[in-house]
């Protein structure tokens, strides 16, 4: 594509030799312009830092010890790393790094085989099968799954995010392992969780994102007052859908507004703890009222800021309210 062949050449004029990788050759292969670029090297940083600083650029370091060194091109954050493989030390996110000479070596550390490809001017390096698994519209891991997870559990949640941005599958042996080590998720920092659902939320296809979200187990150990929708069966002359279905289908249709979308997936939290059956119908009284407060609880041990926590609950408050923002996709998703 024109602006990434632009993007790549200017680059290689300020740092060489250098390879394109991850995200910006999956979107390019895709036809999509990418918001941002990676680049590779086996260059030293202190190489890197020198090669920019040369070409009167500005060098952000704050990743340097990591490998990664950045700078602005035409109003673009480019970022340069150099080849590395990491090894994680059991219970922590937090990598050893180690700097390589291998191309292949640095991108088997990657995710996913999609974001496992690199280029170089023209030419594709694909060793672990990323096109065929993006013309397949699979979300793979990179090597051994169980591995890839334990590794970085929020790998977990990215394959959900992706699901949901390019509206893929997770690859069967993915997904198990997904399922398998779900609780390895509270390793991870609640602030990594919202960044990657906010992300999976506002995506096209959230509801793909959604279900695996459920069907993994992931929502259990995130969410687990929210796992309790899962074949809840509030089916009756009200609902055509069950509770679960039911909040996928309003989280779809309300518009992409991160507050919106979080009141939309909670708006019924508190269905299964007020429920009371009669002879002819259950009823939920005070859901709304008791589901502000589970959202103000929730959203504290999520890390929200006062803000999200103050908006997301006043909608879950008022969702049953004519004047509801949620109230119309509240009622067309009952049928």
């Amino acid at each position: 594509m024109h602006q990434t062949d632009h993007i790549y050449r200017t680059v290689e004029k300020i740092i060489s030799p250098i390879y394109e990788v991850g995200g910006s050759v999956r979107d390019g292969l895709r036809g999509v312009e990418p918001a941002d670029f990676d680049f590779a090297t086996p260059l030293s940083p202190d190489a890197i830092e020198q090669c920019i600083r040369a070409h009167n650029r500005r060098p952000f370091l704050t990743g340097k010890r990591f490998g990664t060194i950045g700078f602005k091109l035409e109003g673009l954050l480019v970022e340069v790393t150099t080849f590395r493989v990491e090894r994680y030390r059991e219970g922590t996110r937090n990598p050893e790094v180690s700097f390589v000479r291998d191309l292949v070596e640095d991108l088997g550390r990657r995710d996913f085989t999609i974001n496992a490809m690199a280029r170089e001017g023209g030419r594709l390096i694909d060793p672990f099968g990323g096109r065929e698994d993006l013309e397949a519209r699979s979300i793979r891991c990179v090597g051994n799954p169980a591995l890839r997870f334990k590794e970085d559990p929020l790998r977990m949640l990215r394959a959900l995010r992706f699901a949901a941005q390019l509206g893929f599958e997770i690859e069967e042996t993915s997904k198990r392992a997904i399922a398998r080590w779900a609780h390895r998720i509270l390793q991870v920092s609640k602030e990594r969780w919202v960044a990657e659902l906010d992300k999976m939320l506002l995506a096209k296809d959230c509801d793909k994102g959604l279900r695996y979200f459920m069907n993994t187990g992931l929502c259990r150990f995130i969410i687990p007052e929210l796992s309790l929708q899962n074949g809840y069966d509030q089916r009756s002359a009200y609902h055509a859908r069950t509770l679960w279905e039911h909040t996928m289908a309003v989280t779809v249709s309300v518009p992409a507004d991160i507050h919106m979308k979080w009141a939309a997936l909670l708006h019924d939290i508190a269905k299964p703890f007020v429920r009371i059956d009669k002879e002819d119908r259950s009823t939920y009284e005070k859901h709304d009222l008791l589901g502000y407060e589970m959202v103000r609880r929730l959203g504290a041990y999520l890390r929200w800021s006062n803000q999200r926590i103050e908006e997301v609950s006043e909608l879950v408050r008022d969702h049953m309210r004519d004047t509801s923002p949620l109230r119309s996709a509240d009622n067309n998703s009952k049928i």
